[in-house]
């Protein structure tokens, strides 16, 4: 997976996903993007990432969302677009802070093969950061204070300690809160070690709310769901792939939320929150 086709093929998926369904769509691309990092950065086995391949090929990209696009000559200068979009409607907090996600992946992609970044691709890309409407876009509470993102260690324990509380709190009503504090709160982290310190603190006050709006835990009225049954495969074991379905990929955070999460555990370099975290890992991979 060296030669970078999941992040082409992802690249493709998050300029098109405006297009067709930007939500859903958008998920998928970043996705690819991600299942390439995962291995990558954790240097997984061939055959974990010929699974991962696999999966991809099953499910996405044969399908019109990864299709390439026409042959133009690429302009990496104008990856910075992409950060000036995401700045744009920063201040909010939009659909679980997703223009942060998918913004932090395509810039991270477009770096790894700057011969992709074309301007069809690039504006495609923005045009779907600028899809993300506010949600839940409450004052974010005084007491929610994350350190800079530029310090990397304490911004990673902080997001870990969130995620840790989430599953708990969200116990029998889903893991989605817990996986995006890993997702939002990473891609934060992840543009300012790219230097991009200025687009990670243009979202800070949206990740505040979206702290806040997780420490309220479940809404009155939302749906339980069941917990997973214990396990202790995580997705650096080749059996976790292998015992994951042919078409169980959802929408993509199977490869989203651990690709955050080592990231953040590695930049963290605490044992002991290491340790705390394993032991809830189940619940969300």
């Amino acid at each position: 997976m060296s030669d970078n086709r999941l992040v082409l093929l992802g690249l493709n998926a998050l300029a098109r996903a405006h297009e067709l369904d930007y939500f859903s769509d958008g998920h998928r691309g970043a996705s690819m993007v991600a299942a390439h990092l995962l291995c990558e950065e954790n240097n997984l086995g061939d055959d974990i990432r010929a699974r991962l391949v696999k999966l991809v090929d099953l499910n996405w990209s044969g399908s019109p969302l990864c299709e390439g696009f026409p042959e133009e000559e690429a302009c990496p200068g104008r990856i910075g677009d992409i950060g000036a979009a995401l700045m744009e409607g920063a201040q909010a907090l939009r659909e679980v802070g997703h223009n942060a996600i998918f913004a932090m992946l395509a810039i991270k992609g477009f770096r790894l093969m700057p011969e992709a970044a074309t301007p069809a691709r690039i504006e495609g890309v923005c045009r779907l950061i600028r899809k993300f409407r506010p949600w839940r876009n409450v004052e974010p509470a005084a007491e929610v204070d994350p350190p800079t993102f530029e310090d990397a260690r304490a911004a990673s324990r902080f997001i870990l300690r969130e995620a840790c509380d989430a599953v708990d709190r969200f116990a029998g009503y889903g893991q989605g809160f817990a996986g995006h504090m890993f997702t939002f709160g990473q891609a934060l982290v992840e543009l300012a070690a790219m230097g991009d310190v200025t687009w990670a603190k243009s979202c800070r006050d949206a990740f505040r709310k979206y702290v806040t709006v997780t420490r309220l835990g479940p809404e009155s009225g939302t749906r339980k769901m069941p917990d997973h049954p214990p396990s202790d495969l995580r997705p650096t074991d080749a059996a976790y792939w292998q015992t994951r379905g042919d078409h169980q990929v959802d929408i993509g955070h199977v490869f989203k939320y651990p690709y955050s999460c080592y990231n953040l555990l590695r930049r963290a370099d605490d044992p002991a929150l290491a340790k705390e975290w394993d032991e809830r890992a189940d619940q969300l991979f």
